[in-house]
């Protein structure tokens, strides 16, 4: 037997008003469904976690469909002949939004949701798959539809860990999977003494019980009127909710194990993609709706989850189609940090974040192997690599952000298990964006603080997406290597224990900086993790240690060395980190999720002597704000030349330079 896909175009418009993009011209939009048949034995499919246990069709085949996305020239011969493929994030369209500065959508049809035309005016296709079958409806986000694993058609059941965290009070109910957007698994027993739930203030604290007749599985309704006592709610047994009949302390962290029922087969996430895009690349007849395209490459880009996303595709050899052949001939994971995908087990939540220094620490996400050059674990003793099949191995270029050193051990996709520098592999480029966040909003406004101490980071860094495409494509098309790759070091000193970190960042007046960054502890779920059958929850540790976490080492003004830096981090107003810490209130002093700080550079020499400020001022290395901007012009066209950036991104850096850097930047007196 033989997997089978059937494409179903449900529906088909023009793109962007029939507004023309260069030399590719108009665009046209087609949404509609992939329709997907497995045979669960066939070596394609070796490995997925009860894909066994899921019902088959009368020809013995796993069925399963999935929302799909394409934005193509109207015209084919007008096209490049190239698909990029979004992967997405926890079910939302990104690619447009950070390739073209446009504004974030689910459903992109306007000209405005077109934003700058990057994509379009080079001439790719973009197309989008779902792959997350945990996903529920709403705001538009992509689903897939998976089916339920059984035991002969009984349920199976097992252990579920969930953690929940809110950031505002009177929160009482909550779904069992933690958000909203994502489907629980249901608790088997409705009986709170056959679970457990336990609350703490920091990730490493011990966990506290909380009293099983102090909660229940049920969810709060309130109602649309009021009686004599107020607004008025309800309280109905559920078994996908957890209540909490005071409500949940804001900032506390809240576990729940319990035993749940109905898993899904997750796994079938990458062999969606897999198929999907194999489809489009190689399929010649009319079922094909690029078929007159004729697509040549396939390129494909994730950031965070789908970034890891990406390694796991490739680590676990889904760049191989059914056939054997490559899938993608380039790829672009972006903040991964090392990490790999924790979605091929039983009762998997595939829209958790991986483990922080404060949220969902025990998920284990970040694990070996870590680098793409094959590497030996020296706790472990196993050899492996995230790339080891070069006849399908993709061309890689690999970005993240000071961030992923911070919270997701960003340090091991370049050195050994033992902090020792790694050669890159050839095939391989690392662009570490320096002094930059995990998410960066291309068309950010005004920031707002929120639960941190310092204001985020507000660097801009999306012309890096659009330099590493062109140079991908040059890449895979004509062999023309990319720039080098730029990443700190152990050898030149700019990859630094934290000790060394904290003797070389300026000391600040006012400002909070970590204690330390996320570690890793080496976790044990049990005897068959392997299988994907997680029995120890929450898991045991193995090594409270584990592996060294090194961070950019930073300049007199705080920005990070070694790095590739935007504009913005090259010609500072503050000093921009990856890290931010939590105010007090909600986990005072941890660093908080994925997300980086701005702090100010004092404005004159006088506020930096009343302060004690060590950084220059605004005034003093600018001058005035054309001087500004003419150090933003400077660091840009540097970055074009040496093949970063594109030209066509200089103006760009200039016009949000203006009246130095509103509002993004506050500087009030100069």
């Amino acid at each position: 037997m033989t997997n089978e896909i059937t494409l179903e175009i449900t529906d088909r418009r023009p793109f962007a008003d029939g507004q023309a993009f260069g030399e590719a011209g108009a665009y046209e939009r087609l949404t509609g469904r992939a329709h997907f048949a497995v045979d669960p034995a066939a070596p394609a499919q070796a490995g997925i976690c009860d894909l066994d246990k899921a019902p088959v069709n009368a020809d013995g085949l796993v069925e399963f469909s999935a929302d799909i996305y394409l934005f193509r020239p109207a015209d084919p011969a007008r096209a490049n002949r190239r698909v990029f493929y979004d992967w997405g994030n926890r079910a939302n369209l990104r690619a447009i939004q950070f390739f073209n500065d446009a504004p974030a959508s689910n459903a992109p049809l306007s000209a405005a949701d077109a934003g700058n035309g990057f994509l379009f005016r080079r001439g790719y296709t973009v197309a989008c798959c779902a792959w997350q079958g945990d996903i529920l409806p709403g705001s538009g986000r992509l689903l897939l539809d998976l089916p339920v694993a059984t035991d002969g058609g009984a349920p199976l059941t097992g252990p579920v860990r969930t953690e929940f965290i809110v950031t505002e009070p009177g929160t009482r109910t909550l779904p069992l999977s933690g958000r909203a957007s994502t489907r629980s698994h249901p608790t088997v027993s409705m009986n709170t003494s056959q679970a457990t739930l336990t609350w703490r203030r920091y990730a490493e604290d011990p966990r506290q019980p909380v009293a099983a007749e102090a909660w229940s599985f049920a969810r709060e309704e309130r109602g649309a009127g009021l009686d004599a006592q107020g607004m008025e709610t309800g309280i109905i047994a559920s078994d996908t909710h957890i209540h909490l009949h005071d409500g949940f302390e804001p900032g506390w962290i809240y576990e729940l194990v319990y035993t749940g029922r109905d898993p899904l087969v997750l796994g079938l996430g990458h062999v969606a993609v897999r198929d999907f895009v194999s489809f489009l690349k190689h399929a010649d007849t009319d079922a094909n709706p690029l078929a007159d395209i004729g697509i040549e490459k396939a390129y494909g880009w994730g950031r965070s989850q789908t970034g890891r996303a990406i390694r796991d595709f490739v680590y676990y050899g889904y760049n191989a189609d059914a056939e054997g052949r490559r899938v993608f001939d380039g790829l672009l994971p972006h903040v991964s940090g090392g990490g790999l995908m924790w979605m091929n087990h039983r009762f998997a939540n595939v829209i958790s974040a991986a483990g922080q220094q404060y949220e969902d620490h025990d998920n284990y996400a970040d694990r070996f192997p870590f680098a793409y050059s094959e590497t030996t674990d020296h706790l472990t003793g196993k050899t492996d690599a995230i790339l080891k099949r070069p006849d399908t191995d993709p061309l890689i270029i690999h970005s993240q952000t000071a961030t992923e050193y911070w919270q997701r051990r960003g340090s091991l996709v370049h050195t050994d298990t033992q902090g020792n520098d790694l050669a890159v592999p050839d095939g391989v480029r690392i662009y570490i964006w320096g002094s930059s966040q995990h998410f960066a909003n291309p068309l950010m406004g005004r920031p707002s603080r929120g639960v941190h101490v310092h204001d985020p980071n507000v660097v801009q860094t999306s012309m890096f997406f659009r330099a590493a495409l062109d140079n991908l494509d040059a890449w895979a098309s004509d062999g023309a290597a990319p720039p080098p790759s730029r990443h700190p070091t152990r050898g030149d000193g700019t990859l630094v224990d934290y000790e060394a970190w904290c003797a070389g960042f300026p000391a600040i007046p006012g400002a909070m900086i970590p204690q330390a960054p996320n570690n890793h502890r080496l976790l044990d779920f049990g005897p068959d993790a392997e299988a994907g059958i997680l029995s120890k929850e929450p898991p045991d540790v193995v090594d409270q240690d584990g592996y060294p976490t090194l961070v950019p080492a930073t300049d007199e003004d705080g920005i990070d060395r070694g790095c590739l830096l935007a504009p913005m981090a090259a010609a500072p107003l503050a000093t921009y980190t990856g890290w931010a810490i939590r105010k007090r209130g909600v986990g005072h002093g941890a660093m908080f999720t994925f997300d980086g700080s701005t702090i100010p550079l004092p404005e004159s020499p006088e506020e930096a002597r009343a302060t004690g400020d060590p950084r220059t001022s605004i005034l003093e290395r600018y001058g005035d704000a054309d001087g500004y901007v003419a150090a933003i012009r400077t660091a840009a066209e540097g970055l074009v030349a040496d093949g970063y950036m594109l030209a066509e991104d200089v103006e760009r850096a200039v016009d949000l330079a203006a009246d130095w850097g509103r509002p993004r930047h506050d500087i009030r007196t100069l």
